[in-house]
């Protein structure tokens, strides 16, 4: 795993934040099939546009959800969704639902405030992360290279007990 560190101005577009536009430049190639289910400016929900593809429809998904609950009331509040509608759980959602769709070998790219990513238990492998410092009081933007190494979801202790 490769970790690189550099600093740039913040943006709400973190598409177009430098280093970031940087990397989906190298990784984001113009031939493999990637999915974006949080676009700007579309605020749909991401579950139901994710529910509408295939398993391993994909080589690549950008993930970029909101980061925090402010940003989820910004995004989500003139949906009708309420706070409650957008907890872990939801997040946790997103997660596998971007594993299934994505194919063996393919990446996903997430953005957020931790590296945590999609990992192990979804079949992810973490190869690079970038850390963009934006100075100041802002938090940075991490941003985390996994690749699809395997196609079925581990279940966890926690998630074998699970009673539905």
């Amino acid at each position: 795993m490769k970790i690189e560190r550099k600093w740039a101005m913040p943006n709400k577009r973190t598409f177009q934040i430098k280093p970031i536009k940087e990397l989906i430049n190298r990784e984001v190639r113009s031939y493999d099939n990637w999915l974006d289910p949080f676009p700007y400016p579309y605020k749909r929900d991401a579950l139901e546009e994710l529910a509408n593809w295939k398993n391993n429809a994909f080589y690549g998904v950008l993930f970029d959800p909101p980061y925090s609950p402010r940003q989820l009331k910004e995004c989500y509040d003139n949906l009708g969704m309420s706070l409650t509608d957008t907890k872990s759980s939801v997040w946790s959602k997103w997660k596998d639902e971007i594993a299934r769709v994505i194919q063996p070998g393919g990446k996903c790219i997430s953005f957020g405030w931790s590296s945590n990513g999609l990992g192990k238990n979804r079949g992810f492998e973490i190869i690079y992360i970038l850390l963009v410092a934006h100075g100041g009081n802002h938090n940075d933007t991490i941003c985390t290279v996994e690749k699809k190494v395997n196609n079925t979801l581990i279940q966890t202790p926690n998630q074998h007990n699970k009673k539905d």
